[in-house]
């Protein structure tokens, strides 16, 4: 029998290892999981199953670049996009500054929505929002890579257990969908902007794969780590997001496909709307369990999308203007613009939670297929690390997946503007 302490040391050094890939995970987890999976069981029952892992399954290589490039070649995807062109990375910069707004505004309003759920009395979702946005600053500024690195990790296995508890209580009690339901076909061209919508940040916009390479080549500059540490470390991350997007759809399939429930708009309403009907299936005890994933879940991922756009933007700028150098003031300073501009649209759309997220995932799905772009341009023009150089696996899936990725892209544009 293995010596306790033995075991708490091997557990120790197995999580030290653990870091970007961990980061990755937490922003991931978010509005594609809470909302776009959880809505993809709850309309379509399991159907959307396979398109979930599949999705997951085509954009894994481009994720994977921000391991690749960065642990072999010592510097960021977006110096190595400077690299290709100054072009490439402005159309880099100007598209995360998009997204870094709206994608934190969107999180913003979610995570402010799922406090109010936890609040005696009924409290605006700006005054919300303030709130956490002041916590979330606060950790950043105040406690830096590493209190973000702490806390990731603990969200992450909070989050784990408690969202596959509630899945595993789910399936012993059964669908609630009666016999006879007949579910709707998500394969029809009034289904396309659903799919766009639960495409798009599924399981993150690929952006984030930039962010990785940030907060992976912050962690090279603090602790000694290897090229399959890094690949081990991102593999860990990303394929918990692709299990936990399935574990959602499942919640949804379960608890909601079937229930002649429509989820409402609003933000607190929908928030209480959300974990009430899975209180209502699985059992009242339930409600706290079900509120903390969520709230975890989105809060998670706002902390690390304010954090990682924040950095992708000012490296980019000091990029373009010939300095490598990234001083924390100047981090500061965007993430205090990125963080007044978000609230601002929280203030615009407080009252259209839905709206907001569609929007922004909508957004994600159309500056995907750029960002994939470049991750292959680059990986393949680069000189890679033999631990982590794609195989003909990953390489087969990277050119199926830019296929896929332009191709529907193509079809999404003709759907709204043309037909």
């Amino acid at each position: 029998m293995a010596h306790p302490t033995f075991s708490l040391n091997i557990l120790r050094n197995l999580t030290q290892l653990l870091g970007p890939g961990v980061l990755m995970a937490t922003a991931a987890i978010g509005g594609s999981h809470l909302v776009a999976s959880t809505q993809a069981g709850a309309i379509y029952g399991w159907q959307l199953a396979l398109l979930v892992f599949i999705v997951n399954l085509l954009k894994y290589p481009f994720f994977r670049a921000g391991v690749s490039y960065t642990i072999s070649a010592g510097e960021t995807l977006q110096t190595g996009y400077l690299r290709l062109g100054k072009g490439y990375l402005l159309t880099a910069l100007l598209l995360n500054i998009i997204s870094a707004v709206v994608n934190s505004a969107a999180l913003l309003m979610f995570s402010a929505s799922l406090l109010g759920y936890f609040m005696p009395m009924d409290i605006s979702v700006p005054l919300l929002a303030a709130v956490i946005l002041i916590a979330i600053l606060v950790i950043l500024i105040g406690g830096h890579f590493a209190a973000l690195e702490k806390i990731s990790k603990a969200i992450m296995i909070t989050l784990v257990i408690a969202t596959i508890s509630a899945t595993f209580i789910a399936w012993q009690n059964g669908a609630v969908a009666p016999d006879d339901y007949v579910s709707p076909s998500p394969w029809t061209m009034a289904a396309i902007g659903f799919l766009v919508v639960t495409m798009g940040w599924m399981p993150a916009p690929i952006e984030i794969s930039g962010i990785t390479s940030l907060w992976l080549k912050k962690q090279c500059e603090e602790k000694a780590v290897t090229a399959k540490s890094a690949l081990f470390d991102f593999n860990l991350g990303y394929f918990t997001t692709m299990i936990l997007a399935l574990v959602f759809l499942a919640l949804g399939a379960l608890v909601l496909h079937g229930s002649g429930e429509a989820l409402a708009s609003g933000g607190i309403g929908f928030s209480k709307q959300l974990v009430g009907l899975y209180a209502g299936t699985i059992g009242e005890w339930a409600r706290w369990l079900i509120a903390v994933v969520a709230f975890l879940c989105i809060f998670g991922s706002a902390l690390t999308v304010y954090d990682g756009y924040s950095r992708a933007v000012t490296e980019a700028i000091l990029l373009l203007n010939g300095k490598k150098e990234m001083p924390e003031r100047n981090v500061v300073l965007v993430l205090s613009l990125v963080a007044v501009l978000s609230f601002i649209i929280v203030l615009f759309f407080k009252t259209a939670l839905l709206a907001m997220l569609g929007f922004a995932m909508t957004l994600a799905f159309i500056t995907t297929p750029m960002f994939a772009l470049l991750n292959h341009k680059l990986v393949h023009r680069a000189e890679l690390h033999d631990s982590v150089k794609a195989g003909p696996l990953v390489t087969t899936l990277s050119y199926i997946g830019l296929a896929y990725l332009f191709g529907f892209l193509a079809i999404f544009i003709a759907w709204k503007w043309f037909l």
